[in-house]
């Protein structure tokens, strides 16, 4: 079978590149708007991601250009980046012939139906022809490099799996593979190949844009940064989309990522213990782990996001709860301190959504919540990173490859995967019982920091295949010098004898496990049991790990056999389960507490606490977080330099700060038809606090055991004036 290997895109393993060499610019909190500035969306984060050239394609009220729009956020002190769709856009131009002549709806992505998958009105996802990226170069980058803006995000590169019937792809499969296109549906073969080919296909549109942006911004004396904003690997995987995602690792011209994780993504149902449901909390900690593990062995920059509402129209109790569920999650992982706060300001500031859950009213979004969201905000923009530990029993990971995109649609033979439950099947029984799993991605095993942590590697390939060899010999040498890998699975998908590397090329393996257990003395199919390699074991388990979590009690039998391999043959100590996180993080304390777990009993958290949850930041000296229910608190105790006065939680951002004898000002800016709360630290009770020159003090805001004013006012993006004498 003759392929194009420039699949450097699937060998995709370790490029060499050592994270110094990679940069790490200063903006920690961004957000994307395609609109101008307007003082209902001042976030006051540190860069604004002005999008699309022509705007967004669901923004119909466009008037200023591009540069009107840059310009405008820009004079209120923003740094300027720059977002816009690989895989969708405002490129009518494009489609209709205006920029070249040709129509080409056709390179629109097409179902075996014939229709095509639209984005929105004559916005199709694309098939990424050389064409279209010749026109997405010339007419868009260069404009926005042209504009000095010097970062650029090309967002959500994403080939649906159940498209792949067009006359663009059939043409892309023909010069790819050499033979003509088969239809995917037909054999498993012909998706995986189909699968392989979409995947290459924004690797490539990627690599293409992103030289092209680096080359074109040197030659205008500017240094272009490339940044991939995109869903996770376990997102894409169970809405059957196909995209890059740890491959793009392997390109030079790839800064960094944003990973697109919220409650959209998150509550997207799972199986455990019997039960299909909604697990916001527990999905998005595996998508936030999912896309720190495909970038932590390049130490590439990473923005984590989250989003106060979502795509779908809920009410606002519903995004409250699921807002602070995926921003919890986020926090959890210690390493990673950079965020995009929101996308779309227009529509969480000046949407409409339902008032309950019962109600077709809709108004705009609460006060409460619009102030308690910009304290959570605000709080991002000082979060640090952490050498702390989430805590327990940490050494678990689960193996994922790209390839868990090529499986999903459509199925074969009979073979289900319901909602990717071989995946959670693996990271649910532990995570459920307060287990902090983390997930490696096989394309990375190349860095020796891949598996540094992990005392059980948890894999299967019932749901994923590796896309080369050498990752099998890594995994083997990790096994040799001690480490401990659960094999679970049947190895009977439809998927196993699709025309590959172990099967091709002088390789006569009837299944892609077969090369990884030769690698370690075993038999190609060894039975269910455990075996020795050098100081490590190997576990077979002849079982799909779906089975664990589609039956009620289905993973006794594999939690069993997880605390014995971690306890006796990685001798990682005693596996502890419970029914919480806690990770101390600076001055903040979050805290997630879980349904369906070891037991009902809530979490207690002592201290001088404020209540970062609670848009009356009240304080408290103990918190009780409820099975279901997560915390960000803010403990007064652990505050460096506490004498100093300073603002501690607060719903606008603080700048021109000024401490003197018996004084402290500010200037708080946040979005206009908005109201602020601050719990200000001060080193005795005022005597006076004037905002706008206007006295406000009330001694009935004094905390004397914090040493905490509060202080409540309507925000202005201009700015208000605030200042405290004692």
């Amino acid at each position: 079978m003759k392929q194009k290997h420039l699949l450097m895109s699937l060998a995709i393993l370790a490029t060499g590149i050592p994270a110094s060499a990679q940069t790490r610019n200063s903006v920690k909190t961004t957000f994307q708007t395609s609109r101008e500035w307007k003082p209902a969306i001042d976030n006051r984060a540190d860069a604004v991601m002005v999008y699309g050239v022509g705007g967004n394609p669901s923004d119909k009220s466009r008037k200023l250009s591009f540069e009107e729009r840059v310009k405008s956020w820009k004079d209120r002190g923003y740094t300027i980046h720059f977002m816009t769709g690989i895989a969708w856009g405002e490129y009518q131009d494009y489609f209709t012939g205006q920029w070249d002549g040709k129509c080409h709806l056709d390179e629109g992505q097409v179902t075996q139906a014939g229709d095509t998958i639209w984005h929105g009105h004559m916005v199709p996802y694309i098939v990424p022809s050389e064409n279209f990226l010749s026109y997405l170069k010339e007419r868009h980058v260069k404009r926005v490099i042209d504009a000095g803006v010097d970062a650029i995000f090309m967002e959500e590169p994403e080939f649906w799996a159940r498209a792949g019937y067009s006359e663009s792809f059939k043409k892309e499969w023909k010069n790819y593979y050499g033979f003509d296109w088969r239809p995917q549906h037909e054999s498993p073969e012909n998706t995986y190949l189909s699968s392989k080919l979409k995947y290459y296909l924004y690797y490539r549109a990627l690599n293409e844009v992103f030289t092209f942006a680096k080359e074109y911004g040197k030659s205008k004396g500017m240094d272009v940064k490339c940044y991939v904003p995109t869903h996770s690997l376990v997102n894409y995987s169970q809405w059957q989309i196909v995209s890059p995602e740890a491959s793009l690792a392997s390109l030079p011209c790839v800064d960094g990522y944003i990973a697109q994780v919220w409650t959209g993504t998150s509550r997207e149902p799972n199986f455990f213990d019997g039960r299909k449901r909604e697990r916001v909390f527990e999905t998005a900690y595996l998508e936030y782990g999912s896309m720190e593990s495909m970038t932590a062995p390049t130490g590439r920059k990473m923005f984590f996001l989250t989003d106060p509402i979502e795509d779908w129209p809920r009410d606002w109790a519903d995004y409250k709860k699921n807002y602070q569920a995926t921003f919890t999650a986020q926090l959890l992982y210690p390493n990673i301190a950079d965020y995009e706060v929101m996308p779309w300001p227009e529509r969480i500031y000046e949407g409409l959504y339902r008032t309950s859950a019962n109600s077709d009213k809709k108004e705009r979004i609460p006060c409460f919540y619009s102030t308690q969201m910009q304290v959570m905000i605000n709080a991002l923009n000082r979060m640090p990173l952490t050498d702390k530990k989430l805590t327990g029993s940490e050494g678990f990971s689960v193996l994922m490859a790209n390839s868990l995109m090529f499986q999903r649609f459509p199925t074969h033979n009979g073979y289900e995967d319901p909602q990717l439950a071989n995946f959670y099947g693996q990271a649910l029984p532990l995570l459920k019982r307060g287990v902090p799993v983390k997930t490696v991605h096989i394309e990375n095993l190349g860095y020796k920091e891949a598996l540094a942590d992990t005392k059980v590697l948890l894999m299967t390939y019932a749901n994923m295949k590796p896309l080369e060899s050498e990752a099998h010999s890594r995994i083997a040498d990790w096994v040799k010098k001690g480490g401990v890998l659960i094999y679970s699975g049947t190895d009977n998908d439809p998927f196993q004898n699709v025309r590959e590397w172990w099967n091709t090329n002088g390789h006569n393996y009837a299944t892609p496990s077969a090369h990884l257990f030769e690698q370690m003395g075993l038999p190609a199919r060894p039975e269910q049991g455990e075996y020795s390699y050098g100081k490590g074991t190997v576990c077979i388990v002849r079982t799909d790990p779906k089975d664990y979590v589609l039956h009620e009690g289905g993973d006794k039998d594999f939690l069993y056999l997880a605390a014995r391999m971690y306890e006796q043959n990685a001798k990682a100590g005693k596996l502890e389960f419970k029914n919480n996180f806690y990770l101390q993080r600076g001055d903040y304390d979050l805290v997630a507490v879980l349904e369906e777990s070891v037991s009902d009993e809530p979490f207690t958290v002592e201290g001088c606490l404020i209540d970062l949850f609670d848009p009356q930041l009240p304080i408290c000296t103990s918190k009780r977080i409820n099975p279901g229910e997560q915390a960000l608190l803010l403990n007064v105790e652990r505050v460096a330099g506490k004498k100093k006065p300073q603002v501690l939680a607060s719903a606008s951002r603080e700048e021109q700060e000024e401490r003197g004898k018996g004084r402290y000002s500010y200037v708080a800016k946040s979005p206009a038809e908005t109201s602020n709360v601050s719990r200000v630290l001060l080193p005795r009770c005022p005597k006076s606090v004037t905002v706008d020159g206007r006295e406000v003090f009330d001694a009935e805001r004094w905390h004397a055991a914090s040493h905490t004013y509060l202080i409540e006012f309507e925000n202005n993006p201009d700015g208000v004036s605030v200042k405290f004498c004692w």
